[in-house]
């Protein structure tokens, strides 16, 4: 049995999905994936049974006695760190660590306006639709900040936000998703991390999946 199921949700839209997966996949630990229909009413009842939120994504521990039950995003990630912290998944410098922490929560918890305008369409291309909305020119200006100065602060041994991939780059991996989708203008440093991000193996590999789903 592998040591890990993962409750996920449509990889075509499940954003919040796509980030601990990301993760998952990074610390090469084994696992199979349980994917809900998730905007469907079976799909919300599927997930009620299996986790105490009856959201997505869910991660079942299965290497205990009793399987432990890690849900939210953000915590799954936090997990992953606590059970392999020999896979760099946050950044070893202690103000880089910080940082990557900051840029992973002001993401859990903000960018409301831009979530709301730019939903996560894997495969759908809306230039500028949306991006006239309320807060989303705030917002992506935000985002392009923080790909620029993690870039420049602390991305020097490579091509992610802190040199090597990250739980920050899998936080902000579906917000380049839509970057790709609806096309806003984004800075030198911005776009060429967006490059980076949708050539990564993880993200393609989310890619292939989704499009096996269709």
């Amino acid at each position: 049995m592998p040591d890990f199921t993962i409750v996920i949700g449509s990889r075509q839209w499940s954003s919040w999905s796509m980030r601990p997966w990301l993760v998952l996949r990074q610390t090469g630990a084994s696992f199979d994936e349980v994917v809900l229909q998730h905007r469907t009413a079976a799909g919300k009842a599927e997930a009620a049974a299996l986790g105490p939120t009856g959201l997505v994504p869910l991660l079942i521990d299965r290497r205990t006695q009793v399987p432990i039950k890690i849900w939210d995003s953000l915590a799954i990630c936090e997990y992953l760190a606590e059970c392999y912290p020999d896979r760099g998944l946050w950044p070893s410098d202690r103000m880089a660590r910080a940082t990557a922490r900051s840029i992973s929560a002001e993401m859990h918890s903000g960018f409301r306006p831009l979530r709301m305008a730019l939903a996560m369409d894997l495969f759908e291309h809306f230039p500028g639709a949306g991006l006239d909305e309320p807060g989303v020119a705030e917002d992506i200006a935000r985002i392009d900040a923080i790909f620029r100065d993690c870039r420049t602060a602390f991305g020097l041994g490579g091509p992610y936000l802190f040199g090597h991939r990250t739980i920050a780059d899998a936080m902000y991996a579906p917000v380049v998703s839509r970057f790709r989708t609806y096309a806003p203008e984004l800075s030198e440093h911005a776009a060429e991390y967006v490059a980076t991000m949708l050539a990564d193996e993880g993200f393609k590999a989310w890619e292939d999946a989704a499009r096996r789903e269709l």
